[in-house]
């Protein structure tokens, strides 16, 4: 049927789509979820295996699996796909937490309508990271953006309409920022005379944009995408939207969308405007810097347990855009290890708090306690994702965070190394608030009678968790692997470009 197998992660999709549009009942809506989480996976391991089995063939190509289809000619607008290790990491993050997110939705309510705004949204996320061709690319990422508001809207909680509105009127105006961006890139894409282009690598390996226009576009770019990656001071729509989406739709959100900021950052604004990136990389550290610190910060006074998780994930993703901007080979390792950490930590963390949530209807750590003696198997897996975040050695946070540091502090200038120790302070900051939640949460007395009479976790709710908890202990326990699967993509590309070789 399609000759490169990277576009069945738009196919199959678009297929449990159609399933869902003829479901009848409530069975049919979960076989067609599932069915199709589980083939992401399985198509996500085989795209890796036929990877590292031409990496290790001596194939040194950018980017492998390169295929495009003209899309619209007199724009040359291609589908143009490619994937190199950063997207195959990304692509095994989106799988997982779709999978775990549909059985953390098993009981949700008007499933089949839920489901299919849902599996959209992972349309986009997937369709974005296969994309090498910049409009394609942006086209995606507002296919994922777009069903976020009816997500929210219409099965979130508490002040759902103002979250929703807040959250889409922030992430379209970080899109027209990016839009001008990319429109801006394609026309200064070629040489002089020659064919202009959307396609990334074909933009790379020209270098054609002048160091005048680099400096207007990188901006642009950079900040587009860093609101998505709720970057400092565009941050506020992210805590807002967590607090009201519901607990699949706050996995997607925390655990793949936010990933498309940092991963747009470093695959358009870093590796197309080096130049750029390397003069004005000063003025983004300070505001990452300022994510890093102040989202800790604002975690530690909030008493709603969504709220501190998703300050939380504001000070991660800062961290993430914070080491990208330290253009060093073992910073932007530790940036991309860093999505993969956050993504399943955060998204391990919205799934405890949905089902604590579902059973006590508070999020708010004063009125519980106890949850231990209630729900031991809900409270050990909380305690696991509040160890993953904090930077418990064999767990992810650990291998990401202490990559990144390392990195950073490879700089030997003042400004480089001041806000490198500023961003090490966060994991003190982390360390309070995940042990002030884990004290008042999950031990002390029991503050509500009626909550000795909840239960425990059901099998679907330990399968959704032990999925994610599998997998971050996998990342801490063998960093190598992927830190082998990401390392080899700096090298020719994004080195070759920033002349750091």
């Amino acid at each position: 049927m399609f000759s490169n197998i990277l576009i069945y992660f738009v196919v199959i999709p678009l297929v449990m789509l159609a399933g869902l549009a003829v479901c009848q009942n409530i069975r049919q809506i979960r076989a067609v979820a599932v069915t199709g989480s589980v083939a992401l996976i399985g198509l996500s391991v085989w795209v890796l295996m036929e990877y590292l089995g031409l990496r290790a063939g001596g194939n040194e190509d950018a980017m492998l699996f390169v295929d495009s289809w003209t899309w619209f000619a007199p724009l040359n607008i291609h589908l143009a796909v490619g994937v190199d290790g950063i997207s195959i990491a990304m692509l095994l993050l989106s799988s997982v937490i779709v999978f775990a997110g549909s059985f953390a939705s098993w009981e949700i309510k008007q499933a089949k309508e839920f489901f299919l705004w849902l599996i959209l949204l992972s349309v986009g996320v997937f369709g974005f990271f296969i994309s090498i061709d910049l409009f394609t690319m942006f086209m995606f990422y507002e296919v994922a953006l777009i069903p976020m508001y009816l997500l929210i809207g219409v099965w979130g909680s508490g002040n759902k309409n103002y979250s929703a509105m807040k959250l889409t009127l922030m992430l379209m105006g970080g899109s027209a920022f990016l839009m001008l961006g990319l429109i801006g890139i394609y026309y200064h894409s070629a040489p002089e005379g020659g064919e202009l282009t959307w396609n990334i690598l074909e933009i790379a390996r020209n270098g054609a944009i002048d160091h005048s226009w680099q400096t207007f576009l990188f901006p642009m770019t950079f900040v587009g995408f860093g609101v998505l990656g709720a970057m400092f001071p565009f941050h506020t729509w992210s805590p807002d939207g967590h607090a009201s989406a519901p607990t699949a739709v706050s996995m997607l959100h925390a655990g793949v969308l936010m990933k498309l900021g940092g991963y747009g950052c470093f695959r358009v604004a870093i590796y197309l405007m080096p130049q750029a990136a390397h003069e004005l990389s000063w003025i983004f550290l300070i505001l990452t810097g300022i994510s890093v610190v102040y989202g800790a910060f604002c975690a530690c006074v909030k008493t709603d347990l969504k709220y501190i998780n998703a300050y939380s994930s504001v000070s991660h993703c800062g961290l993430v855009l914070f080491a990208i901007l330290m253009l060093n080979e073992t910073a932007m390792t530790g940036a991309i290890m860093q999505m993969l950490s956050h993504g399943l930590m955060t998204a391990l963390f919205f799934a405890l708090i949905g089902m604590i949530y579902g059973r006590t209807h508070t999020r708010d750590i004063t009125e519980m306690g106890g949850m231990m003696q209630i729900m031991p198997y809900l409270s050990v897996c909380y305690v696991i994702a509040g160890m993953a975040s904090l930077g418990l050695p064999g767990l992810s946070g650990f291998v990401s965070e202490m990559t990144i540091f390392v990195g950073s502090f490879q700089h030997s200038d003042m400004f480089h190394r001041v806000f490198t120790i500023a961003a090490c302070c966060s994991i003190v900051i982390t360390a309070v608030y995940i042990l002030r939640v884990v004290g008042k949460l999950l031990f002390g007395p029991v503050h509500n009678e009626h909550h000795r009479e909840l239960s425990d976790a059901t099998w679907w709710e330990r399968l959704s968790t032990v999925t994610l908890i599998v997998s971050v202990a996998a990342i801490g326990c063998f960093p190598n692997f992927f830190n082998h699967l990401i390392n080899f993509t700096f090298k020719p590309a994004i080195f070759a470009v920033l002349g750091l070789n």
